[in-house]
Formats: C-alpha cells, sequence, structure tokens
C-alpha cells in the first residue's frame, strides 16, 4: 500500500483495518479527525513507530514538552513543519516497513 491508497481508505472507510500495525492505526483515525482514538491506541505501545506517532500527536496538541519525550524514545528528530507534511512523512515511512515486510513473507 502506498500513502495515496492508504489516504483513500481513511476517506472511504469508517474503521481502520486491525491487520494494520497499531502506529498506522493511529495515524488512520488522527486523519480521520479522532485524536483521542489515535493517542489510546499508541499511548501504551512501547514500540519506536507508535512512540513517533505518540510524539507528533502530542505535537499536534500543542503539548511540546511531552512531544519532545515521545521523539526521543522514538529516536526520531523533532518536526519542525507543517502538521500535514509531518503525517505524510510518518505515514509513508511505516507504509513502506509494511511493504517491505510483506515482500519478504512473500
Amino acid at each position: 500500500m502506498i500513502l495515496t491508497e492508504f489516504q483513500k481508505l481513511v476517506e472511504t472507510q469508517r474503521l481502520c483495518p486491525e491487520t494494520l500495525p497499531k502506529a498506522l492505526q493511529a495515524l488512520f483515525y488522527d486523519k480521520q479527525g479522532d485524536w483521542h482514538k489515535a493517542h489510546e491506541i499508541v499511548q501504551n505501545a512501547s514500540d519506536a513507530d507508535s512512540a513517533w506517532v505518540h510524539a507528533y500527536l502530542h505535537r499536534k496538541e500543542g503539548d511540546l514538552s511531552n512531544a519532545r519525550y515521545w521523539y526521543r524514545r522514538s529516536s526520531q528528530p523533532e518536526f519542525t513543519g507543517q502538521l500535514n507534511q509531518e503525517w505524510e512523512e510518518i505515514t509513508s515511512c511505516l507504509l513502506n516497513k509494511v511493504n517491505e515486510l510483506w515482500t519478504r513473507k512473500n
């Protein structure tokens, strides 16, 4: 799946496929405007990808000190551009990881 396909999925589906990693599920619901559901998905996850999404969500919320904590946990640099640019960057990166894993399995 590529970014445009994921965006189309967000636009046409009410629920995110549970087969996607938690970090992508959170990005799905954030794009639909459900920040709280997105945050709920990643807040207890311990992987770096979820921490990255968690950082983005707190940056979007305006809680920059909390966002910085999660950027450090994710080993990702603090993003300074537009929120929609960050969403696209994170989503593209995570989709690439999913695609690589799928390719290796098949």
